[in-house]
């Protein structure tokens, strides 16, 4: 139907006949002549009508934007006037001489330009429009070439593309399943995979030593602009490599999928243990591009008689940190209130403060209203181990260990950017050491990644201290953000046992849910690990977008909701009837309170 796109003409295809097919962009009339932009997914092209084409010019006269149109004429060069340097197709136009509506087109809900403030509410009821911008359609596109890259590099690499299931059983990966209702085993339910992980652990067993796929998973959780309830995995699985093997192979990969698609030079990849992310950043995943800090200052606190600070220094599980803004005293006390409400979101119940004004005129040269319970000496003491200068301040967080690293993380990342801290470029790095468990609430032990993470100590010395022991994880990070985590898995039963246990996890329960993993452990399962990228996530650091939503075509709200096909819906008694389900309460009474 056509012979090129209209962004792929230059002046290369001058004196040639093309036919054109796209959307009407803009229309304008020239003084008895039009002005058509013509777009598709490739660009903008000027398409000219003058009254001599007689009926095409009387159609091109009642086109509106978005119409679809097929246009067949001569390119040439426009006059040097007239010349676009803003248009890829700036240098040359398409003198039509024959014009076909393919189809007409209401008023759009909103203009699709650059220059549109619309809602997200709007754009995503009408996503087939707003996909039509020349930013969405390219940051599909890099999309697509970064996909296409990954896929490239790691059929090179040996790796095969096998698919696992989407229909499954529950699993426990931290966050709550998608059941799907099973009509042939009436009472019994399916689960959407979190994850491909039991399954591609499989197939290391199965002696397929390279996996990957570009897998759909999906969980129910509550949703950040980050997050969704489906998104979209690099998954990869190797046997007979170690971590600093599997590393190097996806560090590799990072950095020439950012050469091929963007052409950067990605720097190189510091290794950091998670004790030191958390001492020194206060996250497992530190934005470096930020020279920010937390400095530690219990031992300090342990000398003063103010309890908020003296009650945290004193407690094993609890820490009081400082945190050094260079230039930072300009801040406004009412900057400084907002900040104490944006970290009471991490369950904060405050944040203490000293600017610099003078550090040779020591304690007199400081501003602050928690100077009066400190000792001197002590202040003293913590103006040199910060390298205070004058014109900065310091804020201070006292509390669990927990709340003080998430609450002063989080404020590092916040006055960077308000200040304008945040170095431009990319700061890759490599977070290992993980913790094998964490504390939950009830005093028991939940994974810091997934049940089937390999410890870096044998089962023995994991049960007598599972607080102390570490893991044999591993997450890549960049500016902040995690792109993937990954691990050398768990391959002989009495090991995942030994976990299971820990977990509360008894040999009935075991063998009910992962029996399956469990026996094929058993059958000389080789040594194996691997890595998951987020591909939403890669997609919206390297397009710059603010939101996964923003990189993905057809994404759910903040609800879990599709406001463009009104999903979830209702579903007929009938059907719900096959599925021997029964409804305790139909969505009309709920939305009442009945």
């Amino acid at each position: 139907m056509r012979s090129h796109y209209c962004g792929a003409l230059s002046t290369a295809n001058i004196d040639e006949t093309v036919t054109l097919c796209g959307w009407v962009d803009r229309r304008r009339d020239h003084g008895g002549v039009i002005f058509l932009d013509l777009r598709d997914r490739q660009g903008i092209v000027q398409v000219v009508f003058d009254p001599d084409t007689n009926e095409h010019f009387e159609r091109a006269d009642s086109v509106r934007s978005e119409y679809v149109l097929k246009v067949t004429g001569r390119v040439r060069a426009r006059s040097e006037a007239t010349v676009n340097p803003a248009m890829a197709t700036g240098e040359i136009e398409v003198l039509g001489k024959e014009l076909e509506i393919l189809n007409a087109a209401a008023t759009p809900p909103f203009q699709l330009d650059e220059y549109t403030n619309v809602g997200e509410d709007v754009r995503l009821q009408f996503r087939y429009m707003d996909l039509r911008r020349r930013e969405m359609q390219d940051r599909l596109i890099l999309r697509s070439k970064i996909t296409s890259a990954v896929r490239n590099f790691l059929d090179n690499e040996g790796f095969l593309d096998i698919e696992t299931p989407i229909l499954t059983r529950a699993t426990p990966e931290g966050a709550r399943d998608y059941l799907v209702p099973s009509r042939t085993h009436p009472g019994q339910f399916f689960a959407l995979p979190q994850s491909p992980q039991l399954f591609k652990q499989l197939l290391m067993v199965s002696g397929f030593d390279r996996y990957y796929q570009i897998a759909k998973c999906f969980r129910d959780e509550d949703l950040r602009a980050d997050r969704q309830p489906e998104f979209t995995q690099i998954d990869i699985e190797t046997a007979f490599l170690g971590e600093s093997e599997i590393m190097a192979i996806t560090e590799r990969m990072i950095c020439e999928l950012f050469k091929l698609v963007l052409d950067v030079e990605l720097p190189s990849f510091p290794h950091m243990t998670y004790a030191e992310a958390m001492e020194r950043y206060g996250s497992d995943k530190p934005d470096l591009r930020i020279p920010l800090e937390l400095v530690s200052v219990d031992d300090l606190m342990q000398q003063v008689e103010f309890k908020v600070f003296r009650g945290p220094a004193d407690d094993p599980a609890g820490r009081v940190a400082a945190l050094k803004v260079t230039g930072g005293a300009t801040i406004s006390r009412k900057e400084i209130d907002e900040y104490t409400k944006y970290v009471s979101i991490f369950g904060a119940r405050g944040l203490a403060w000293i600017k610099v004004n003078d550090i040779e005129a020591g304690v007199e040269g400081l501003q602050s209203p928690i100077l009066k319970f400190m000792p001197d000496e002590v202040v003293a003491q913590m103006m040199e181990r910060l390298g205070a200068a004058n014109g900065d301040i310091i804020f201070f967080g006292a509390d669990r260990a927990r709340v003080v690293n998430e609450a002063l993380g989080a404020l590092r990342i916040k006055v960077a950017e308000d200040q304008g801290l945040v170095a431009e470029g990319w700061a890759p790095l490599w977070v290992v050491d993980f913790p094998m468990f964490e504390e939950d609430s009830s005093g028991g032990w939940t994974p810091l990644h997934h049940p089937f993470t390999a410890p870096s100590c044998d089962a023995k010395s994991l049960a007598e201290n599972p607080g102390t022991a570490l893991s044999r994880a591993y997450d890549m990070v960049l500016n902040g953000t995690e792109l993937g985590g990954g691990s050398i898995r768990i391959h002989q039963r009495d090991m995942q046992e030994a976990v299971f246990g820990i977990l509360n996890i008894d040999a009935q329960e075991a063998e009910e849910k992962f029996g399956f993993l469990l026996n094929a452990l058993q059958y000389g399962a080789p040594p194996h690990g691997g890595l998951a990228f987020g591909l939403d996530r890669l997609v919206m650091l390297m397009t710059g977008s603010a939101s996964i939503r923003d990189v993905i075509a057809f994404p759910k709200t903040q609800t879990a909701a599709c406001v463009m096909t009104n999903a979830p819906g209702d579903v007929g008694a009938e059907q719900l009837k096959e599925l021997n389900i029964r409804l305790r309460q139909t969505r009309e009474e709920l939305e009442k309170g009945e």
